[in-house]
């Protein structure tokens, strides 16, 4: 285990094209409630850019950021309609993530591996069912550890705070307007 440890602490850096800015929503700093619609689902929190931000930060520290990278990367890859470039994204996801080679391994069951050859003819859906297994195995494994961790804890607290601080600003100005008319 120390070794699987000391040796995903050497690997490169995560491919550049994998990122977790062209989430759907806005910043969580636009939606006080982010760490509330986060503990709600995993679905909620991925769909905030915030939200993969820190649960990527949580990942990385438990040594299996390659999860998240892999489901946004499939994200990405179901969105491309040019052949071409889906052919190409294929495989970099697969030289990336599942081949017995690859720098951000996922771990996926042997039999749910692909044969190399699907990668010639690419479909939007090819990786569906290995990153249904992903979010799975965050969904039941990582994120609830995520929601228990001194991190989201931290970050609750400190919204929490924001949003009392300005609803505190807020009824000096109710109260003047009402004495005011």
């Amino acid at each position: 285990m120390f070794t699987r440890a000391v040796s995903r602490l050497s690997r490169k850096r995560p491919p550049s094209e994998i990122n977790d800015s062209d989430n759907k929503a806005g910043s969580s700093q636009q939606n006080l409630n982010g760490t509330r619609r986060w503990a709600t689902s995993l679905e909620n929190l991925l769909e905030d850019r915030e939200g993969v931000k820190r649960f990527r930060e949580f990942l990385k520290g438990e040594f299996s950021e390659e999860n998240v990278l892999f489901w946004l990367a499939c994200e990405e890859f179901k969105k491309i309609k040019d052949k071409k470039q889906m052919k190409t994204k294929a495989n970099e996801i697969y030289m990336t993530f599942l081949s017995s080679k690859a720098s951000f391994q996922v771990n996926v069951e042997g039999q749910s591996r692909l044969d190399e050859s699907i990668l010639e003819e690419p479909h939007p859906l090819m990786f569906q069912r290995l990153q249904d297994q992903i979010f799975n195995l965050m969904k039941y494994d990582s994120y609830s550890r995520f929601l228990k961790s001194d991190m989201f804890f931290k970050l609750k607290q400190t919204e929490e705070q924001e949003e009392n601080s300005s609803d505190a600003q807020t009824v000096p100005k109710r109260a003047s307007r009402i004495y005011n008319t």
